[in-house]
Parts: structure tokens; C-alpha cells; sequence
């Protein structure tokens, strides 16, 4: 009996010695050297399909069919309190520098739709349940930037989309949502009834965005004069490219209007790349991963007259973002391309594989809509989605544009309801 007692208190005090030295662990620095076991929290919404856990390192949410999981120190840093945020000018208050990168919250609790986190200042922090879904990295990677509709030259064709008129355009702000709503599902809208001048085409562009003025600058005017080293001031056929793809950020819209023409051809070829690309992604993924790693140099030199530039631009062809994998800009002009030495040897025939599949995509004829474009009617490109070209011509042809700001015609939009 004496035995049994024995071994029943050398238990009993083994187990409070433990307890005691795992309480001593917690309450010192040394917690960060010898991690605990994850403390479990789970609880779920009465009126809402929401559970959480709390875990040593993040928190776990799972709500609206999403799992998500959040840093402590996230969680702190986008508090939304008076103290935090400015919610007038929808600015950061708090320094995120001084945040603890090892805050914990002291307590959590679910309230309906909020969950309220406390910290160990006191400080109580609140969030909504759709708010996290939103915001999370989890969220945001279900979520598309921009809606589009992929096409090729039947698909546009029978899309029927209708161009927008000037003044509606100018004057009315269904005619510009109209025409905005287009250009963003397309990546190219058109605006008819439009007086053949510089000064009206220029009206036009200002009304959804700043002009970019470039090297080019601010509107250009040009006709087949050779004005500049660039085989667009010529006759002869261009081949499909984007525009200024040796900018650092190439130019986002580029606007085209042809004043006059007293001669032949000069059709206005368009591609969407996001169609050819996707069809890449489609047959051969990894070149398609290929063509969003690799970086390359574009390149522009000229000397004519008092023009005298050197401009260089780095990018891959393909630039997605990462999170979710969303194309946003094609970078892809066989022109300005300079000397591939940012790649190495083992990699380059492999990039020159995958190019060369894209090129077929972007080459098929089916995939080319051909425009012809003429006194009052303008069109719109997306300079990141929708390559151009043209073929020859003969005769006088005069035209004018302008390159437009990709961030003043997307906050245009966004100004209209539109998603951008």
C-alpha cells in the first residue's frame, strides 16, 4: 500500500513540477528559444458560418468559404481605430515601426460580424468579417484586378461593340462609363464624329486622363517624313508591337487618329496579347513562367536633327502579378529589343522556344483584327494588353495622337463604379 502511495504522489508532483516550469517558460524571454505547443482557440458565430483558432505564430480565420490565415503583427498594423487610421484623408496613423514583431493579442472575441482583437497595451482593435475576406492575402488571391474578355478577331467582331459619339463622350458621363467599360473589357474603344484636328483629338483625351508627354512629346503630329529614327515615320508595314517598350514603365494608353489620307492601305492592325498569351499559358506553362521571369532590355537611340535620345527599359515580356497570377502588361516589340545579355546561357535557348511560341499565338491570323482608320474616327489602345501594326501604304497620311497616363484613366473609371 505504502508503494502504491508513493508512486501516486511522485505522479502527482511530477506534474505540477511540469506545469509550473511550462507557466515560468511563458512568463520569460525564453519562450522564443523553446516554443510552446500551439494554444487552440476555435469558436464559431451564431449567426454566421465562422470559425477562428488562435495559433502561437497567426491567426486563423475561416469565413465565406475562404481560409485565411494573418500575421499578429498585420493583424495590429491596419487597426482601422481613430488612433490608427485617418479615415477622412484614408491614411495610416499608426507607426508601424513601433509595432512589437512579436505582438500577440491579449484576448479575441467574435461579436456577431466583428471580431475584436485586445492587445496587451489595452489597445482594442476591430474588424469586420467581409473586410478580412477582402483584404487577406487569400482574398486577393480568388480576386481579378481587372475584368477582361479575351478575343480574337471573331470574337470582337461579333461582340458587336458600338463606338461611343464625341459629344456624348465629352459631355455626358453614361457615354464615357460606356466607352471606359469598353476599353477595359477589350483593351481598345473607339469614339466617332470626332472634327479631324489636332485640337479636338487632343479635347478628347483630356477628357479621361493627363496627357503623357514623352521624347515624342506632348501630342504628335507626324506624317511619313522621317522625321525620326523610327520606322513609324515611314511607309512601310509595322509589324505587331506595343509602344515605347524601352520606357521603364511603357507609356499605358497611346490614342490614334488619322486626319487625312489621299492614297492606299495603311490598315491598323490590332492583337490581343492577353488572348495569345493565354493560349501559351494554356499549351505550355512553363514557357509561359519562362517569359514572366526572365528580364530584358528594350532599347531606342536615335540622332536626327535636334533629337538625341537613348532610352533603355528592363522588363520581361510577360508581367504578372504575383499573388494571383494575373497578366497586367505585355512588353513585347521585336523592333527595339536590344542584345539579350540578361540572360544566361543555359536559360536563353529556352526563352527563345517559349518567344518563339508566343509569336505564333500573337502571328495567327485569325487573332487579327484589322481597322481601317479614318477623319473622325479616334481609337483607344490599352498599351499594356493590345499590339499594333499596320500595313503599307502609298500617298499622303497624316496622323496625330498622344500617349495617355495608365493611372488617370483607371482612376477615371474607378470615379464611374467601374472595376479597374
Amino acid at each position: 500500500m505504502w508503494y502504491y502511495r508513493m508512486s501516486y504522489l511522485q505522479s502527482r508532483l511530477k506534474n505540477l513540477l511540469k506545469a509550473r516550469v511550462i507557466q515560468a517558460l511563458e512568463q520569460s524571454n525564453f519562450k522564443s528559444l523553446f516554443p510552446l505547443p500551439i494554444h487552440r482557440h476555435h469558436t464559431a458565430s451564431k449567426t454566421q458560418n465562422c470559425t477562428w483558432q488562435q495559433h502561437e505564430d497567426h491567426f486563423e480565420l475561416q469565413y465565406a468559404n475562404t481560409v485565411m490565415h494573418f500575421d499578429y503583427v498585420w493583424l495590429r498594423d491596419h487597426c482601422r481605430s481613430a488612433s490608427c487610421y485617418n479615415s477622412k484623408t484614408h491614411q495610416r496613423s499608426l507607426d508601424t515601426a513601433s509595432v512589437d514583431l512579436y505582438i500577440k493579442p491579449k484576448t479575441i472575441h467574435l461579436d456577431e460580424t466583428t471580431l475584436f482583437f485586445t492587445w496587451p497595451d489595452g489597445h482594442v482593435t476591430r474588424y469586420d468579417l467581409d473586410w478580412l475576406v477582402k483584404n487577406s492575402y487569400e482574398g486577393q488571391k480568388q480576386k481579378v484586378i481587372q475584368p477582361r474578355i479575351l478575343w480574337n478577331a471573331e470574337i470582337y467582331q461579333q461582340a458587336q461593340i458600338p463606338s461611343v459619339d464625341f459629344q456624348s463622350f465629352l459631355e455626358t458621363n453614361e457615354g464615357l462609363k460606356m466607352f471606359l467599360q469598353n476599353f477595359l473589357l477589350y483593351g481598345i474603344a473607339f469614339v466617332e464624329n470626332v472634327p479631324p484636328t489636332q485640337e479636338h483629338t487632343e479635347k478628347l483625351a483630356e477628357r479621361i486622363s493627363l496627357i503623357r508627354e514623352t521624347i515624342y512629346g506632348r501630342m504628335w503630329y507626324f506624317t511619313s517624313d522621317f522625321s525620326r529614327d523610327d520606322t513609324a515615320y515611314t511607309k512601310l508595314a509595322l509589324d505587331r508591337h506595343t509602344d515605347t517598350t524601352y520606357f521603364q514603365e511603357p507609356c499605358g494608353i497611346q490614342v490614334f487618329h488619322c486626319l487625312k489620307h489621299e492614297g492606299t492601305g495603311g490598315r491598323t492592325l490590332l492583337v490581343d496579347g492577353f488572348y495569345a498569351a493565354e493560349k501559351v499559358l494554356q499549351k505550355a506553362p512553363e514557357e509561359f513562367e519562362l517569359l514572366s521571369k526572365v528580364p530584358l532590355k528594350h532599347e531606342y537611340i536615335e540622332n536626327v536633327g535636334e533629337c538625341h535620345n537613348h532610352m533603355i527599359g528592363v522588363g520581361p515580356l510577360l508581367n504578372i502579378y504575383p499573388w494571383n497570377k494575373e497578366l497586367y502588361l505585355i512588353r513585347y516589340n521585336n523592333y527595339d529589343r536590344a542584345v539579350i545579355n540578361t540572360v544566361p546561357y543555359d536559360v536563353v535557348h529556352r526563352w527563345y522556344t517559349a518567344h518563339r511560341t508566343l509569336t505564333v499565338e500573337l502571328r495567327r491570323p485569325e487573332n487579327e483584327l484589322w481597322v481601317k482608320l479614318k477623319p473622325g474616327k479616334v481609337l483607344f489602345i490599352d498599351n499594356w494588353r493590345v499590339l499594333h501594326g499596320r500595313e503599307s501604304f502609298t500617298g499622303y497620311r497624316q496622323l496625330c495622337g498622344c500617349y495617355l497616363t495608365r493611372d488617370d484613366v483607371l482612376n477615371t473609371a474607378r470615379l464611374l463604379g467601374l472595376q479597374a
